[in-house]
């Protein structure tokens, strides 16, 4: 069954980027292509998740084709043949209708995207691994269904197959789980209540579940009062071993929904306007198991600062990581540009780093001082991806490469696929009166020296 994606990046450095860790005099070789693959023109208006997944020897592809139609694409890795099928989906402005695909235990697959407070979109094959065999599916369990976004499946403890997503609008919204019977083939609630209630006032937006090496199941999650994103507030954390019965950092259970007065999971009640958005929140762990809070908010001078805030025994404990003289204000709604990426702590061997990234101070990885969180020096970390792919070969302006790393299990931990692709930026969700032609989605195979 198909891992879950939250911790993608911490995957990746845990798996691959441990090897590539420099204490050393030299610097890490870049990446290899082993193998690059064209897949088919795309659509190049706006910026959208695609999904790639390789589930055994099989290869899934999810993306929006030329045309804007959703499609899906198949190879066997011993194969540079692509299989394909259209869905009877086409996707319009909106940067937040990415498309997730999954496969169960069964081998059968499951597609859901292309919604942004719209009715369930989910396809299922009718046949194992065959994905001409996807048929729309109307509902889960027929209840609130109607206004979906952020679709995700997701394995459960004990294997379980899940599906998640909100429920409602920005400013307006719950949190819902399924649970999929693969006896049955069907659907059910894995919580009696909403994981989280915005009582119609606000909504989560979250990051995890994060399986945690201390066999949790962690959460952290903002509130937001609006469609504008300076609305977002109040730092919040849960934790579960079963993704049932959840409980406070001080291991008090909690009862569902959880709501804004929820008593024990405000980490950090930081207010409207205080410089903390959704999707900029991450979870990562020191060397003794301890979960760490990655986010930014404003200083007393007003500036933006990457804050970690450490679990040590049952007390939150705050570091103020970064000293920028740089200040960023967000505001409005719709997909904006991202002036300042967070990422996780992440405790490799005997060090603990932080890649940051920064419109105005450039982008690197920290190594921390375990003790203050406070950067101590930069290590090189092997790229992820050779720098020559990182720069668009499109003449038309204002494009940007992006890229989708891969929600399956490589063969070994030397091996990585990405797909490649190009399109304008994120431009708030709105129409655009010129458009650039199609451009290439590509995959590729990359290898990575672990001799180093």
């Amino acid at each position: 069954m198909t891992k879950p994606t939250a911790a993608k990046i911490t995957s990746l450095l845990c798996c691959c980027v441990a090897t590539f860790l420099v204490g050393c005099r030299t610097a890490p070789s870049a990446p290899k292509v082993a193998m690059s693959l064209d897949v088919s023109q795309v659509w190049a208006g706006h910026p959208v998740g695609f999904c790639l997944l390789t589930e055994g020897n099989r290869q899934y592809l999810g993306y929006y084709d030329q045309h804007r139609r959703m499609t899906v694409a198949a190879r066997k890795l011993d194969s540079t043949t692509w299989d394909y099928h259209v869905l009877p989906q086409v996707i319009g402005w909106d940067s937040h209708n990415y498309i997730t695909i999954a496969v169960d235990n069964d081998g059968f697959l499951h597609l859901s995207g292309n919604m942004h407070c719209n009715p369930l979109v989910y396809f299922r094959s009718t046949s194992p691994h065959d994905i001409h065999t996807f048929r729309r599916i109307p509902q889960m369990t027929g209840l609130l269904e109607d206004r979906v976004t952020y679709p995700r499946f997701l394995t459960g403890p004990d294997n379980r197959f899940l599906f998640t997503y909100r429920h409602g609008g920005s400013g307006r919204g719950d949190q819902i789980y399924n649970l999929y019977d693969l006896k049955t083939r069907s659907w059910t609630r894995l919580l009696d209540a909403p994981l989280t209630d915005g009582r119609g006032k606000m909504n989560a937006y979250f990051h995890g579940p994060v399986r945690g090496p201390d066999g949790f199941f962690h959460l952290v999650w903002v509130w937001r009062d609006t469609p504008n994103c300076y609305t977002n507030h109040d730092l919040c954390y849960a934790r579960s071993t079963d993704m049932v019965n959840w409980q406070t950092a001080a291991a008090k259970p909690l009862t569902l929904p959880i709501t804004i007065d929820t008593s024990g999971v405000v980490v950090d009640p930081v207010g409207v306007k205080g410089g903390i958005i959704n999707g900029n929140t991450k979870i990562g762990f020191d060397s003794k198991n301890r979960v760490i809070l990655s986010y930014h908010k404003f200083d007393r001078n007003g500036n933006t600062q990457l804050f970690n805030a450490r679990l040590e025994g049952t007390q939150w404990k705050f570091y103020q990581t970064t000293d920028w003289s740089y200040r960023w204000f967000f505001e409005g709604g719709g997909a904006i540009h991202f002036e300042i990426r967070v990422h996780p702590v992440v405790s490799i061997g005997r060090d603990l780093i932080q890649k940051y990234q920064h419109d105005k101070y450039g982008s690197g990885t920290w190594k921390l001082d375990e003790q203050t969180l406070k950067p101590i020096g930069e290590v090189t970390i092997m790229r992820l991806r050779p720098e020559k792919l990182e720069k668009a070969r499109s003449n038309y302006p204002g494009m940007q490469v992006n890229w989708r790393g891969d929600d399956g299990k490589s063969r070994d931990c030397d091996t990585k696929y990405f797909l490649r692709w190009e399109t304008l930026g994120a431009n708030r969700d709105w129409p655009r009166e010129t458009i650039p032609p199609p451009t290439v989605l590509t995959l590729y195979e990359f290898k990575y020296d672990s001799n180093i």
